[in-house]
């Protein structure tokens, strides 16, 4: 019987899995490296072992560490989790080797499936329809998709359009691979944009019990990282959908393989069905066939691991779940991850997190990897957290899940929530037209800047500027004579810049907002405000961090920042300056100073959250200077070059 697990992870799926191991009676231990030395899921485990480092290579990727990190916490057995190394064979067979026992599958089912190009000739073997790229891919191939052999998550991965765009495109999704993964193995496949991505999960014994536990849709991707899924996967023919649950099983007993595992595929316009890749691990899209099936699958993984038996069959699939990745990421600014410190995450509805009972939350569950004070840092994935919801039809699942969001408190860095509650309230959505480029199809409704329209910005500031002067207001002095007062003015700015300014008077009946016309105040307070617009009653909740004022009202959550009532003069950087968008590290360069480059010329890359940015020439002109080096941090607003326009 196992008695202590060590979770080689961090983040939401290390707290998830520490959620079962409780239940369980099963002792846990966390791993962190030093950044996340004060992380949620640190804090929650009974023991906890320091990785010293920062960079995944030094910590989460270090099999030996991990390995002496259980034997010094004194853990029986080892749970990957999903990412780094959860689809290492070597990994596997380390812990194997050490005595402990490993919660996944066999290192040789890891080895025959966890390399993509290794799964694709096994599956091909099989009878199994593949997609495939000759060596040498030529025209008739284009566009084609660079992927990482050795892992997923969309790292690694680059659409190529144009043949001579390969060489940069292998370079960039090799050191992207090698930098997540440990492995700079890349492939190349033809790239359908109007595919859909299918899933079967996949739960088997030792005993010789396999199960297809249902199926998944995840179709909405950007950058070819999942967004949004939904199980079961909607639409589908039943005869369609028996042979996506029967080649899946097929594919698993090939290997002998046991524990959890995902065969996707990709479902062509036409019906036609293509294997992808296997995953040899829990998925993070694993919340949805738990709600719809009631079952857990981080305890069968356990169950499995310690030799127990599975059912002859798994239960029937009930109702529809959909499930929503909360992202610390802008997508109004080409999707550029954020960070910070999360103030507030709540999910209205939500009393427990993790749970694979829909009901115990009126069909909501949370699974998040931050809770309120946590710090978003540039070396880890950008996903906060998932939302998901379960309801009996697609639609009242979806509708749940969208409103959950959209009355959600986050309070921190930029997330990607109005783009998720768009995409779900989205008609081509609702009607099940899903694809993988699903996201870009629709780019200019679903990634608009809220605060663009200014529609509810004024009321928003006006809101902001009166809980402000709430929490400021004194007992008037002696002397006070009953005289109309001069207006108090408040200045602030909305994220995407643009300058709001508000006014409100200080009477001898409190305050007053007659100089909106049309708009009475009703009552404020530091932390709420009620204001009346016509005959409409509007209520704001105002929340401060610093200069950033978080209003969450009727027609959505607005991101004001105070400003001064009297600046200082701007900063000013050189004309031509190229600004670091986002905190992280410069890997590569392609440019010197006195280079001639063209608009849209890339030159330099920088890593932040997992993922490589491209930093481009605006416009065509002499590189008078490069003011960076590969390996260099910087923050935003650090320049990184000068360009002077031709």
């Amino acid at each position: 019987m196992i008695t202590s697990v060590l979770v080689a992870n961090r983040g939401e799926i290390a707290r998830r899995i520490f959620r079962t191991c409780r239940t369980l009676g099963i002792a846990t231990v966390a791993v962190h490296s030093d950044p996340d030395a004060d992380a949620p899921h640190v804090r929650e485990a009974d023991r906890a072992v320091r990785l010293p480092g920062a960079a995944p290579a030094d910590t989460y990727l270090r099999a030996d560490l991990l390995v002496a990190a259980a034997r010094t916490a004194g853990a029986d057995a080892v749970h990957p989790g999903y990412g780094f190394l959860s689809e290492s064979a070597a990994f596997a067979q380390a812990v194997l080797d050490a005595g402990l026992t490993w919660i996944g599958p066999p290192p040789a089912a890891i080895a025959a499936m966890g390399s993509k190009t290794a799964a694709k000739r096994l599956m091909a073997d099989a009878g199994v329809p593949v997609l495939t790229v000759g060596d040498r891919p030529g025209e008739a191939d284009l566009p084609l998709l660079v992927k990482a052999a050795a892992g997923g998550g969309g790292r690694g991965m680059r659409v190529v359009r144009d043949l001579a765009d390969l060489p940069a495109a292998l370079a960039a999704a090799r050191a992207e691979a090698l930098a997540a993964f440990g492995s700079d193995e890349v492939f190349c496949e033809p790239y359908l944009p109007d595919g859909r991505h299918v899933e079967v999960q996949l739960m088997a014994d030792t005993h010789g019990t396999v199960w297809a536990v249902g199926d998944r849709d995840c179709s909405l991707q950007r950058r070819h990282q999942k967004v949004i899924e939904e199980a079961p996967a909607p639409g589908l023919p039943a005869a369609l959908r028996e042979r996506l649950h029967r080649a899946a099983a097929d594919a698993a007993r090939a290997i002998g393989y046991t524990g959890a595992g995902t065969a996707e595929f990709l479902l062509a316009p036409d019906g036609r069905l293509a294997f992808l890749e296997m995953n040899t691990r829990l998925q993070v899209e694993h919340p949805v066939t738990e709600c719809t099936t009631g079952l857990d699958l981080v305890a069968l993984q356990i169950a499995v691991a310690e030799g127990e038996p599975l059912p002859p069959g798994p239960p029937a699939t009930t109702g529809h779940a959909v499930e929503a990745r909360l992202y610390a990421e802008d997508p109004a600014r080409d999707w550029q991850p954020q960070t910070g410190t999360v103030h507030r995450i709540e999910l209205p509805g939500v009393t427990a997190e993790f749970t694979t009972d829909p009901a115990a939350t009126a069909g909501l569950r949370l699974d998040s990897g931050v809770t309120d004070g946590s710090t978003v840092t540039v070396h880890y994935d950008a996903m906060l957290a998932k939302a998901v919801a379960w309801a009996p039809t697609r639609a009242a699942a979806a509708r749940r899940l969208a409103d959950a969001l959209a009355r959600a408190r986050l309070h921190g860095p930029a997330t990607n929530r109005d783009l998720l509650v768009r995409a779900l309230r989205h008609p081509a959505f609702l009607d099940g037209r899903l694809h993988t480029g699903f996201l870009a199809e629709h780019a200019a409704d679903l990634t608009a800047d809220p605060a663009a329209d200014g529609k509810h910005t004024p009321l928003a500031a006006l809101a902001a500027a009166l809980a402000d002067a709430a929490g400021r207001r004194t007992a008037l002095p002696p002397g006070w004579r009953n005289l109309p007062s001069q207006p108090q003015v408040k200045r602030y700015r909305t994220a995407d810049g643009t300058e709001t300014e508000v006014r409100y008077r200080q009477t001898r009946t409190g305050l007053d907002a007659a100089d909106h016309p049309g708009t009475r105040l009703l009552t404020a307070a530091p932390g709420r405000v009620v204001l009346e617009t016509g005959t409409l009653r509007q209520v704001f909740d105002i929340a401060v961090h610093g200069s950033q004022v978080y209003v969450d009202g009727p027609s959505g959550a607005t991101v004001l920042t105070a400003l001064d009532r009297f600046p200082d003069p701007a900063v000013r950087t050189d004309p031509g300056a190229l600004l670091a968008p986002m905190p992280g590290t410069v890997v590569r360069t392609a440019v010197a100073a006195g280079d001639t480059v063209a608009a849209g010329q890339p030159l330099l890359w920088l890593e932040a959250m997992k993922m490589e940015h491209q930093v481009a020439a605006p416009a065509a002109g002499l590189l008078t200077e490069l003011r960076v080096v590969p390996g260099q941090q910087v923050e935003p607003g650090t320049v990184l070059a000068v360009v002077r326009p031709a």
